[in-house]
């Protein structure tokens, strides 16, 4: 026995110095125990260090004043960026004009019909009622103008994306060259390079078709990148061995086997092109988010739901048939295209013939007075004044006093050098020391571009939006998991919330919350629960039904086979849910600059307004740094087998 109580202190010991978070943790353990004392020796304010800031006003706005003064002479701006200006233009007044021509029966139909013959009588009627549901909410022209601009924005989009994807999917070295590009491209907030395309292109559609593309060509990249590097080799091999070139694999075998992550990609490019719709018209883009952006600035909700009712309807209408389409369920011979094309042209001449080109206005509703009527209501009796629980300004003051301020007074008030040590031992611990390296250089990054304090402002608005939508989102899944007919419930509730415009979410949360930080990150958490409960309802879901029923047979309660099999074995995906949730979170309190959620959001919404593209630029690399940095710390990274990390 004392054999036994004397060993078995030096086993947990040593058990544990197997574990190589332990190994790591010992490490940074030493290098901080060696450096802290270095650095609070030089730097003992805490603050960021002023020698170690570097200073882009002056060159930056260098750059804008040139461009300012050259554009209406300099040859680049003359014979290259104005030809593109131009084809944008007409391209997108083709369409337009194709649109009105084809009158309102011609484009549903046209709608329907294509909808009918990729994926079936259901989505056609589908299709039916949301074209019709357009033009009964009073917005056919501006869905019109909204629809033009999109088929020329993801056009231009799939060209640029599948040219792109082409490079990475054909050359490793191109595809390690393209991938911090992509992540740029999708972590820099709208706004930081809405600027940079206005001074060139000015206010108007050209900008915003160009700044829709930078936005939404990145996934369709890296899905045609994704699908011609899994393409199956042994078909490859067997191509190859025919005598082929290797142009006519690309496009025999290449292409073809990639068709599905091509489809996808489409898809995609097509949601993240309809989430600009809003946003590009703070440049002048005309249509349905015109009008959401109009209804922002008067805190119109009616008005502001009348207009992105249709912007979610052309989403999902959109989602389902390009997800139709890769999935390749029904028949698409030419003569069914024939016929469809023939009766699309049919019911258009027929509107034509009739005089019934534009949509009838005896055929609208005003939804606005009775939704604004529902939301006065909502603010006078919600907003203060209930008794015990408090109104939404009370909770919003609560939450700014009890959560945001602490987070924030707590970043700020640590030394710059302690928070990259924590960001350090955050990322090595769930990934490489190339992880923790990348997440401590962008960190570090904020500071020399001289926004370290805004920034923790942010940092800490993500954590507080990120903590309650985990919470919300994990409870809301589980529940979803183990219930079929709440998951059907959330199905309809989870499309809208995700299609639903950025801007739409901040005029009822205004109303509701007043202005301020704790406004932006209720908006952030409505964003990106649809995300975290998809995710993670997935991942539950998946577990293995064998590892459940063993589970099971030996007498473990609901509760034990949740906490024991399900969410152990969902960890991948539940660590996929932090990530996605981080994501979103962030983009939308960047959004929330405008309703007063301050920090970096403030800055890229005033660089913006003011035209200042130092202040707007900088503000936007900082978040990108910022998003670099959340994603190393909350995504785990594979590790090589037989290399160390």
């Amino acid at each position: 026995m004392a054999t036994v109580t004397a060993s078995t202190p030096r086993a947990l010991p040593t058990g544990l110095l197997k574990h190589r978070a332990v190994h790591k943790l010992l490490l940074i353990a030493l290098a901080a125990a060696v450096l802290v004392p270095l650095a609070n020796a030089h730097w003992a304010s805490g603050s960021w260090p002023a020698a170690l800031t570097v200073d882009l006003t002056k060159p930056l706005s260098g750059a804008s004043d040139w461009i300012i003064d050259n554009r209406d002479s300099h040859p680049l701006f003359l014979y290259f960026f104005g030809y593109v200006s131009n084809a944008v233009v007409i391209s997108v007044h083709a369409v337009y004009v194709v649109l009105l021509g084809a009158g309102w029966a011609g484009v549903t139909a046209l709608g329907a019909l294509v909808a009918w013959r990729v994926a079936g009588v259901r989505l056609a009627l589908g299709t039916t009622a949301a074209f019709l549901a357009c033009g009964l909410l009073g917005m056919w022209i501006p869905t019109m103008q909204t629809l033009a601009l999109m088929v020329v924005a993801v056009l231009a989009s799939v060209v640029v994306g599948v040219l792109l994807g082409l490079a990475a999917g054909l050359s490793r070295r191109m595809d390690k060259v393209l991938r911090p590009v992509l992540d740029t491209m999708q972590v820099m907030p709208a706004y930081a390079y809405l600027l940079p395309v206005v001074l060139v292109f000015g206010m108007g559609v050209p900008a915003a078709v160009l700044a829709t593309v930078v936005y939404a060509a990145p996934p369709m990249a890296r899905l045609t990148a994704l699908g011609l590097q899994g393409a199956d080799k042994e078909v490859l091999e067997a191509v190859e061995s025919l005598g082929t070139t290797a142009r006519q694999r690309l496009l025999t075998a290449r292409i073809p086997l990639a068709r599905k992550e091509l489809l996808l990609g489409l898809n995609q490019t097509i949601m993240m092109a309809l989430s600009m719709a809003v946003i590009a018209s703070v440049i002048g883009a005309a249509g349905l988010g015109d009008r959401v952006y109009q209804a922002l600035a008067s805190v119109d909700v009616g008005a502001a739901l009348a207009a992105g009712i249709p912007i979610v309807l052309l989403a999902v209408v959109l989602d389902r048939v390009t997800g139709a389409a890769g999935d390749g369920t029904e028949g698409q011979g030419r003569a069914g295209w024939a016929y469809a094309l023939a009766g699309t042209v049919v019911v258009a001449v027929a509107g034509r013939l009739l005089g019934r080109l534009d949509w009838p206005d005896a055929w609208t509703l005003n939804i606005a007075e009775p939704v604004n009527r529902a939301v006065d209501w909502m603010t006078n009796h919600l907003y203060s004044g209930v008794p015990v629980i408090g109104g939404t300004a009370d909770w919003a003051g609560h939450f700014t006093t009890w959560v945001l301020d602490p987070v924030r007074n707590g970043l700020q008030g640590l030394p710059w050098w302690s928070v990259l040590l924590i960001v350090a031992t955050l990322a090595w611990l769930i990934g490489t020391w190339r992880t923790a390296l990348t997440a401590v250089l962008a960190m570090a990054a904020i500071g020399v571009l001289g926004v370290w304090t805004p920034a923790l402002d942010t940092l800490s608005q993500v954590l507080a939006a990120v903590a309650v939508t985990l919470v919300l989102g994990f409870a809301t899944a589980i529940a979803a998991a183990r219930s079929d007919r709440v998951e059907r419930m959330l199905r309809p509730v989870l499309d809208v919330f995700q299609t639903m415009p950025q801007f739409v979410y901040l005029i009822p949360v205004v109303a509701l919350f007043g202005v301020g930080r704790a406004p932006a990150a209720a908006a952030a958490v409505v964003y990106a629960l649809p995300a975290v409960v998809r995710i993670t309802t997935q991942g539950l879901r998946q577990v293995d039904p064998a590892a459940m029923e063993s589970s099971r047979s030996l007498g473990a309660t609901s509760w034990q086979q949740l906490r024991q099999v399900q969410l152990p074995l969902a960890r991948p995906a539940l660590l996929l849910a932090v990530n996605q949730g981080v994501v979103l979170v962030l983009a939308v309190v960047v959004i929330g600059g405008l309703v007063g959620g301050g920090a970096l959001g403030y800055d890229t919404v005033f660089g913006l307004a003011q035209g200042d593209l130092a202040t707007g630029l900088v503000a936007g690399a900082a978040i990108v740094c910022l998003g670099l940095m959340l994603d190393r710390v909350t995504q785990p990274t594979e590790r090589r087998t037989g290399k160390g990390a």
